[in-house]
């Protein structure tokens, strides 16, 4: 059995997940990140994406988070997601809400640098949408 960790995924909503984990694959903002134990510290924000958690058990469990935090510890990962959910609760309505919301928001973003991320936020939710249900 590989060696475990402590993880939590917190929304605030919810709390998600409180579990011994062997690995967590997270959407960090410049790309995907594996944690494993032991793992350097860091910190870093996330994109809108699919967190896969893989269990002390060897099950492994999804979640979508919209964004939000990470803090990486060699014995310990938590994510402080801006909303999150289990991956099976996610429906097309629920990421098209979101990416209406976005659509909205950057018609009535006034400066450029508000707009550059609100782009950034519209294309990760419109990949996302494409990977969560697919065409």
């Amino acid at each position: 059995m590989a060696d475990a960790f402590n993880f939590e995924l917190v929304s605030p909503e919810r709390l998600l997940v409180s579990e011994k984990v062997t690995e967590v694959v997270i959407p960090a903002t410049l790309g995907d990140m594996t944690v494993l134990v032991k793992h350097a510290p860091v910190m870093t924000t996330l994109r809108p994406g699919i967190v896969s958690v893989k269990l002390a058990s060897g099950q492994v469990n999804k979640y979508v988070v919209f964004g939000g935090f990470a803090d990486i510890l060699p014995d310990s990962c938590t994510l402080l997601a801006e909303s999150a959910l289990p991956e099976n609760e996610v429906t097309r309505e629920t990421l098209q809400k979101r990416i209406d919301a976005a659509r909205a928001e950057l018609e009535n973003a006034h400066s450029d640098e508000h707009k550059t991320k609100l782009e950034l936020f519209l294309g990760e939710l419109t990949h996302l949408h494409g990977n969560v249900i697919p065409a």
